[in-house]
């Protein structure tokens, strides 16, 4: 099986089956037949090797960008646009997806980016409470409940061919909890913070040039480190 069609097994039975705190939802993308076709299509035309890639880890999918389209900061605009995989999607931009693939226009476009790159979150799976997206980490009951689950499945997704550095997609709380867990279970040789891209296009718009040239050198420079 290819690095892709191993993502699509993944992705397909992927499941929470812990009780999760009242009022936590959990947000399955998956679970609609139109998002796995747009998923497996995904996969299939940018994945179709054995190659390894570094590890892009996020936070948990939002519903308006991977919990649309099931694929990991691509919403349904870009999906269309810079994939070329028609969708009937609301048309609406994420603004995460908008960074992300300013920086992979800057690395040289999407077949160049994700065959050395791929996206994934510490939780496969989102969650919702009072109709808003929830991370994660902030329910501490939430996390507890979530981590077999979240190291399972990083577990799992490693072995479909993972570089031995890593990325966090945030220098807060999500690299704080995947440093822990890395320390525990041995995942990666390292793991290395990058800021989130919500909060470059929410708090440093201004400096969005700048934010997408430092991804673009840190993964680049990665590349050509033995």
């Amino acid at each position: 099986m290819s690095f892709g069609e191993k993502v699509i097994s993944f992705l397909s039975t992927t499941k929470i089956v812990e009780k999760l705190p009242d009022g936590v939802e959990i947000l399955d993308p998956y679970a609609a037949p139109a998002a796995m076709d747009l998923t497996s299509r995904f996969y299939r035309k940018f994945y179709s090797d054995n190659s390894l890639r570094t590890f892009l880890i996020g936070i948990n999918p939002g519903r308006f960008g991977g919990g649309a389209t099931g694929i990991a900061f691509t919403d349904p605009v870009n999906l269309s646009e810079k994939c070329g995989i028609d969708n009937d999607l609301d048309k609406r931009h994420e603004l995460s997806s908008r960074f992300i693939y300013s920086m992979i226009d800057a690395f040289g476009g999407p077949h160049e980016f994700y065959n050395q790159f791929y996206f994934t979150s510490v939780s496969p799976l989102g969650f919702v409470q009072n109709g808003k997206n929830l991370n994660y980490y902030d329910l501490p009951e939430l996390q507890k409940i979530l981590e077999p689950y979240m190291v399972d499945s990083l577990k799992t997704q490693i072995s479909f061919g993972s570089r031995p550095v890593a990325y966090s997609l945030g220098r807060g709380k999500n690299i704080a909890y995947l440093s822990k867990i890395n320390d525990r279970y041995n995942l990666f040789k390292d793991i290395r913070p990058l800021p989130h891209p919500r909060w470059v296009m929410q708090y440093r718009l201004k400096r969005l040039e700048e934010f997408i040239e430092l991804y673009r050198n840190e993964l680049a420079d990665h590349l050509h480190t033995p």
